[in-house]
């Protein structure tokens, strides 16, 4: 991404490029002229579904986070392979970490994570028509999580609780359950 696809020019200075951020240290004119440098993290993006079952349930993922302090209840989620469409990204994404595929993907929002300080969006789709898969869960190397079905009311209900933390889950299931019969 260049910086003509963000908005206004400005140059980087790369601080640190890893396997999934590239921060650096970005300068640039604010819209009143003045200059600006902050640290900001690009990101690839990301694609989740929200599994929602015929019967009211979702499938959800106990997922292990370092970062979040252990064991973390999400919606499935991955980033985007070089070049892959949200929509891929999200099947690919539910089956790997659920085991499941989806006859129907649509599209809830494009979510800015935290715009503060980095470029990621996340695509959250609701999935239904679902199935399971032949071939069953694919985690990655660094992925330890299983899933766990539940009434998507009692997945709200975590929410209002505390026990559901993360951003685009709390998200997704709560525009899921618009779309819910």
């Amino acid at each position: 991404m260049s910086s003509s696809d963000l908005g206004p020019p400005y140059t980087r200075r790369t601080v640190f490029k890893g396997k999934v951020v590239d921060l650096g240290l970005e300068a640039f004119e604010l819209p009143d002229g003045r200059p600006c440098e902050l640290e900001v993290i690009r990101h690839p993006g990301a694609a989740a579904v929200v599994p929602l079952h015929d019967d009211g349930t979702v499938t959800l993922v106990r997922q292990y986070r370092h970062a979040g302090g252990g064991m973390m209840l999400e919606i499935p989620a991955g980033i985007l392979e070089e070049g892959e469409v949200p929509e891929l990204g999200a099947r690919r994404e539910l089956a790997e970490e659920t085991g499941l595929t989806t006859d129907k993907l649509r599209r809830l929002v494009i979510l800015h994570t935290t715009p503060g300080f980095t470029d990621e969006r996340i695509w959250i789709f609701l999935g239904t028509g679902l199935a399971e898969s032949a071939d069953g869960q694919d985690l990655d190397d660094d992925e330890y999580l299983a899933p766990e079905r539940m009434p998507l009311v009692e997945a709200l209900e975590l929410i209002d609780r505390g026990q559901i933390t993360d951003g685009k889950t709390i998200v997704g299931l709560h525009l899921a359950a618009r779309h819910s019969p």
